[in-house]
């Protein structure tokens, strides 16, 4: 038995004619008018934006990254720097010390946080010294960065500068000790002479490469008479 529907939408099967039920229904599609695709602008905003002033209007969008620490924005590793101010006070090889750090990741921050240090304790009496030690690294630095280019060496001037201003520890180490001894003649004329030997060795030894092998002794005395320079900026001598 089947039904007639009114309205043409369904069909209606009996069960007992037709094994199956199955109907469709269809509606019109529903289309919501939310007003006018813009919305206007009050006259301020209209005539900034016909005059090309509209950027002035513009809002930048908050950062969402994380503030980062300001010693990772500086690029300052801590334990970096000690690592290499122990490679630096310690150079001989049985220790075990991967000394070559020091020239191969060469930093800013700690060699000028040495020379500043040793600025600090070279002003006793003469503080006109400090801004000319900081002078003296930075041009002795370049020099010996000159001289081993010409001499076929493969460094850069950071590396250099990193390694110079790092192996002023030695001289920073002796300084108390000559405080002490200062009054014995030849106990400190020996001391001064080991920390300009332990200095210029712990900086010739990371700048005098393997393609400078023929070459070294014109690549050390020049360190040798930096840091020999430096201890009387120091000495006042």
């Amino acid at each position: 038995m089947q039904f007639s529907p009114t309205n043409g939408d369904f069909t209606f099967v009996s069960s007992t004619e037709a094994e199956e039920l199955s109907g469709t229904i269809s509606a019109p599609d529903i289309k919501l008018n939310m007003g006018t695709d813009s919305v206007k602008d009050p006259y301020a905003t209209t005539f900034l934006r016909q005059r090309g002033y509209g950027w002035l209007l513009e809002v930048e969008e908050d950062d969402t990254e994380e503030s980062k620490p300001l010693l990772e924005e500086l690029d300052i590793d801590l334990k970096d720097i000690y690592y290499k101010i122990r490679c630096v006070l310690m150079p001989m090889p049985s220790l075990g010390y991967n000394r070559q750090v020091v020239r191969d990741n060469p930093d800013f921050w700690g060699p000028l946080a040495v020379v500043l240090l040793f600025s600090m304790i070279s002003i006793y009496g003469q503080f006109r010294v400090v801004s000319w030690i900081i002078t003296i690294w930075i041009f002795g630095s370049l020099t010996i960065f000159l001289l081993a280019r010409v001499l076929g060496g493969e460094v850069s001037f950071g590396q250099v500068l990193g390694v110079i201003g790092y192996s002023l520890l030695p001289l920073i180490v002796i300084a108390p000790l000559l405080l002490v001894i200062g009054g014995f003649e030849v106990v400190s004329t020996i001391a001064k002479l080991c920390g300009v030997f332990w200095a210029a060795y712990s900086a010739a030894s990371l700048l005098v490469g393997d393609e400078l092998k023929t070459k070294k002794p014109l690549l050390i005395y020049p360190i040798l008479l930096l840091y020999i320079y430096f201890l009387s900026l120091y000495t006042g001598v």
